[in-house]
């Protein structure tokens, strides 16, 4: 795929012999057998689609094409499509930082980075950490439909809290002084599909306390979140940004931040 597997069949020659048996001793013709043929593609799974995996120390165009059925490596990525993916977190983290990148120039980062298909198996580690409370993620923009045709910076202080060890999660809309608003439940993943439910809501208004509301019915508490139930599928999750696209097929992009409270 995308060039990066070519197989090519190694090519014999017949040589007629130079010396001819004698009459009594020939022995009968052999057939000439056709030249082994490598196997298809199809028939080792080669079309079915690559992952992009970071080697271990490297940088960020260090990225390996690796064929997930096997396991294994088989080529370095084009040179153009890694520097297309390092470009596109690039353009995402100064977006991040400034929130001024021309909307239209985020959009085509999220395109880019979502036909990667990178390796995920480090993305929950990364994105939840590995004990509680987890870490924390900034909401930074969101666009519609998996077509990414229109998309904008997200208006207000919205924080998903990610705990990969107590998989746990939390969602809040901050106000300042003014009071939050935040849904806090349980979570699952599996390969690169992190589903949740919330199990209350905690509701916060100027210098009153929080009040904290139980949602859900009763024969819903400890069943594992799966893909009946909200989700996020994630492109994308490094130290500072990260990728996901929603059960309503929306995409967005989140950047680490401090809890907010």
């Amino acid at each position: 795929e995308d060039g990066l597997v070519r197989i090519l069949a190694p090519r014999f020659h017949a040589r007629p012999s130079l010396l001819a048996a004698p009459a009594a001793s020939r022995a009968p013709p052999v057939t000439a057998r056709p030249p082994p043929q490598p196997p298809s593609p199809r028939r080792l799974g080669l079309t079915r689609r690559l992952v992009i995996r970071r080697v271990a120390g490297g940088g960020e165009g260090a990225l390996l094409a690796v064929h997930p059925a096997a396991g294994r490596v088989l080529s370095p990525i084009g040179e153009q499509r890694a520097s297309a993916v390092a470009e596109s977190v690039k353009v995402l983290k100064e977006a991040a930082k400034t929130r001024k990148v021309p909307a239209p120039e985020v959009l085509a980062a999220l395109a880019k980075i979502k036909k990667a298909k990178l390796d995920t198996s480090a993305f929950f580690e990364t994105l939840g950490g590995t004990e509680s409370p987890g870490r924390t993620w900034k909401l930074i923009f969101t666009a519609q439909g998996s077509k990414l045709g229109k998309g904008s910076y997200f208006p207000v202080t919205a924080v998903q809290r990610f705990d990969a060890a107590g998989q746990r999660i939390e969602n809040g809309v901050y106000l300042g002084r003014a009071g939050s608003l935040s849904f806090e439940g349980r979570l699952s993943w599996k390969k690169k599909i992190l589903a949740f439910v919330f199990e209350r809501v905690r509701l916060k208004l100027g210098p009153l306390g929080p009040l904290e509301i139980p949602i859900g019915g009763g024969g819903d508490v400890g069943r594992e979140p799966s893909t009946k139930d909200p989700f996020f599928l994630w492109f994308y999750v490094d130290e500072e940004v990260a990728v996901a696209q929603g059960k309503g097929g929306g995409t967005a992009f989140w950047c680490r931040c401090k809890r907010v409270d």
